[in-house]
Formats: structure tokens, C-alpha cells, sequence
């Protein structure tokens, strides 16, 4: 018998300012540099997967792994308040698989963000700061999925994502975002009682405090690495 070719995986993570994509071994390493693009000014379905299809010229790969910021169920994405209304009941897994002529799995960014970064033992809480904000939980390893926390209450009448946006960021400053995520984090942590929560995003570049012994920044990376787990099943 001749021997089993290795499978390599495009992880593809659609954010709202950028999308990344990196090609990975069976293992879940780095086979390729990571590739960016920014988000299209008007970020359609369309413009979306016209800019992936441009990361993907050049590149080898046998399966696609995708990183969406919404809820997603069966490759269909149900929400993107990031994004565009034309997101809403798109199904990305298909038409992405029909485009790139590979399989592809699709999920929740957050979800895949801490697929990569957990340790797989207790309760986990991921939490990514970007230009909104994504939640997911794991318990012994097994995701809980489409935990929207980032539309959650959380004070004045505001939701987690409203407090602690890449906008609100902007227009409030570094001091005071930074007080509402430490408040954030030990308001979470009597709700959930966590045993680790992961930080990620773009915006875990701005936070100035010391952070609890088991909250953990997690590098944006990660939401590309963890999309070989998508296809462990």
C-alpha cells in the first residue's frame, strides 16, 4: 500500500477590518506566511469571497477551514453585525466549496480562536476584541457554540460589544475601554466561573492592566490555527 498523502488545510478568518488566510499541515503548523487583506470598505458576500479568492492565488491546499464573525449553523452564516445585511442565511460553506473547487467547514471565529488556544481541561471562556466583540465557551474541551456574549447586556444600558468595540475604543480612549475590560473580566468571571479565559483580537494590543493569573492573551494567530481542528473530528 502506498503511503497516505498528508492533508493541507487553508485557514481562512474573516474579521471586520481584515481577512487572514494561512496554509497547515495535518499537525495544525504553519506551512505558509500569514496573508491580510483589509475588509472591503463594503463588505458584501461577494467582495468578501472575491478578496479570499486573491489570498488563495498560488497556494496549495486540500481542504478549507473558515473563521466567520457570526453565528453559523451548517456552513450558513445567521448573523454578521460587522459585516453586511446580505450575510444574513448566506451559505458560505457552499459556495466558498463550489468557488475553491475543496471541501470546506465553516464556524464562528471566536469558537475557532479557542479551538487553537485551549487547554481542553474545566471550563473555558474565549473572548476576542476586535471590532466587535466574540465569545465562545468550552467545557473539557467540547464547544458550546454560538455563544453571542458580545451582544449581552453589561452596563448603562449597553452591550459588551458596545462598550468595548473597536469603535467605542476609538471614541472613548485607552484609559477609560481599559476600566470597563477589567470590569468585564470580573463580572464574567462570577458568572461563568471560568476556570481560563482567553483574550484575543486585535485590540488585546491595548490592554494596559495586569490581568488575572488565569486570563491569558492569546496571539491573533491563533484564529488560524485553530482551524485544523475543524477537520478532527
Amino acid at each position: 500500500m502506498g503511503e497516505i498523502k498528508p492533508l493541507h488545510t487553508l485557514a481562512v478568518d474573516i474579521g471586520g477590518s481584515g481577512i487572514k488566510v494561512m496554509v497547515l499541515d495535518d499537525q495544525g503548523n504553519p506551512l505558509t506566511e500569514r496573508d491580510r487583506v483589509e475588509t472591503p470598505a463594503i463588505p458584501t458576500p461577494d467582495a468578501v469571497l472575491h478578496a479570499i479568492q486573491g489570498l488563495t492565488a498560488g497556494k496549495t491546499f486540500d481542504r478549507v477551514s473558515v473563521g466567520f464573525p457570526g453565528v453559523v449553523r451548517k456552513g450558513i452564516t445567521e448573523t454578521a453585525v460587522n459585516l453586511h445585511p446580505d450575510w444574513v442565511g448566506f451559505d458560505l460553506g457552499a459556495i466558498l466549496e463550489q468557488q475553491l473547487g475543496k471541501p470546506v467547514r465553516v464556524a464562528n471565529d471566536a469558537d475557532i480562536q479557542g479551538l487553537g488556544a485551549i487547554s481542553g481541561d474545566g471550563v473555558e471562556l474565549v473572548l476576542t476584541l476586535g471590532t466587535g466583540i466574540g465569545s465562545a465557551m468550552f467545557l473539557n474541551g467540547k464547544l458550546i457554540p454560538n455563544l453571542e456574549l458580545g451582544h449581552h447586556p453589561f452596563r448603562k444600558g449597553e452591550t459588551y460589544e458596545q462598550q468595548l468595540g473597536r469603535a467605542t475604543l476609538d471614541a472613548v480612549g485607552k484609559k477609560r475601554w481599559n476600566r470597563r475590560l477589567e470590569r468585564a473580566i470580573d463580572l464574567l468571571e462570577r458568572i461563568f466561573n471560568y476556570d481560563h479565559l482567553y483574550l484575543g483580537g486585535g485590540n488585546t494590543k491595548r490592554i494596559d492592566f495586569v490581568l488575572p493569573p488565569n486570563v491569558k492573551i492569546t496571539p491573533n494567530v491563533t484564529g488560524l490555527l485553530g482551524g485544523i481542528a475543524l477537520w478532527q473530528d
